[in-house]
């Protein structure tokens, strides 16, 4: 079962409904409504319907009411909060650490093996030095965000 197999799966069993569906505009992607998620058609392959259903479940799983208008500074945070909620579910910390230990040297391969879309482990990357800092520390392994993401084995 793949990434998004097991999304859909999951939003089955959390009782949203996916519909394809077109949103009128290119860069809108997804949106979340009362326990429904559309994913616009122009969202054409799996990796990244994948990304943009993670996101969408994180609005699922963390948002209330309508969050729109991004002048409110409630609906920001509650914006990136879903958006860490899927990074979390589709990549993570120890994600980073797994492409580190199949020896991954560039974004490509990072992405690849992750199995999203190079933009989505960017923002990923960017959101996650936003929280950690210049590195943080899971298990035997120090992440460095800054100045450029690299992982380093404890000894």
């Amino acid at each position: 079962m793949n990434k998004l197999e097991k999304l859909e799966q999951e939003a089955f069993e959390d009782k949203v409904t996916i519909h394809d569906y077109y949103l009128g505009e290119e860069s809108l992607k997804g949106i979340y409504i009362d326990g429904n998620i559309a994913i616009n058609t122009s969202v054409n392959n799996t990796v990244e319907k994948a990304c943009v259903l993670a996101e969408e479940l994180g609005h699922h799983h963390t948002s209330v009411g309508n969050i729109i208008d991004m002048e409110n500074v409630s609906n920001r945070k509650q914006e990136r909060q879903a958006r860490f909620w899927g990074y979390n579910k589709l990549i993570g910390l120890t994600g980073i650490v797994r492409a580190f230990q199949a020896g991954c040297q560039s974004r490509h391969e990072v992405a690849d093996l992750l199995d999203v879309t190079e933009e989505y482990l960017q923002e990923c990357i960017d959101c996650y030095r936003d929280k950690y800092g210049v590195y943080t520390e899971i298990d035997n392994y120090t992440i460095y965000f800054i100045p450029n993401l690299a992982v380093m084995e404890k000894i």
